[in-house]
């Protein structure tokens, strides 16, 4: 049995949670509240789990790997159930960037460790944090939407069938419209994003269906 350390909110580990659905993958959901006030993931006991202080992290047999990318991947290398990757090099390449764009260029820099820093290190506001966090969203939203356009015509992004890009893209527009922010300008990816939610692995790993710690 698979263990994933996880916090309802967290849109990395919302990620896992969509790739372990589509594996139809069994797993025990451990909350950790990374919440500011609650920072879980700053104890002792899970400093030891995972030295980064992190979600999601997951174990299997007593050993224990975070960082969501790596383990989406791992997922797809040693469950059986539909590919999480094109098959087609090529096709695989665009829907790696695709996701690379999301869990490394927009949500690092719109974390909740930064997001803190910002308020505490540099005087922040809240709008001040609320249009930083827009801005970066904005900047890679710009760029999928133009990569998505181009792509051929499908349901999807790269065909009919969810991709390690759409189980990046569904969390980052939950993230956005938690901040109000208008996609207007995105709607390809908002048309993505909804032919995802009617997916049973993509509704089921949704925060508002999880147990809020």
């Amino acid at each position: 049995m698979l263990k994933l350390y996880d916090y309802w909110r967290s849109s990395a580990a919302y990620r896992v949670r969509i790739a372990l659905n589509l594996k139809n993958a069994s797993y025990d959901s451990i909350p950790v509240n990374i919440a500011p006030g609650k920072d879980e993931q700053f104890a002792e006991t899970y400093q030891h789990l995972n030295p980064q202080m992190r979600v999601p992290s997951i174990e299997q047999d007593g050993r224990i790997s975070g960082q969501s990318m790596a383990i989406i991947e791992w997922l797809d290398e040693t469950l059986p159930g539909p590919a999480l990757l094109p098959e087609n090099p090529w096709t695989r390449l665009q829907a790696r960037a695709f996701a690379d764009t999301i869990a490394c260029d927009i949500h690092p820099l719109n974390n909740l460790s930064v997001l803190a820093a910002l308020r505490k290190d540099f005087g922040a506001y809240d709008a001040a944090v609320t249009r930083w966090y827009h801005d970066w969203i904005r900047r890679g939203f710009a760029a999928l939407e133009r990569i998505a356009q181009d792509l051929p015509p499908a349901t999807l992004l790269f065909g009919d069938t969810p991709t390690i890009a759409e189980i990046c893209l569904v969390p980052q527009v939950s993230n956005a419209r938690r901040f109000d922010m208008d996609l207007s300008n995105f709607p390809r990816l908002q048309e993505v994003d909804a032919a995802c939610r009617l997916i049973d692995a993509f509704a089921r790993a949704a925060p508002e269906a999880q147990q809020k710690a």
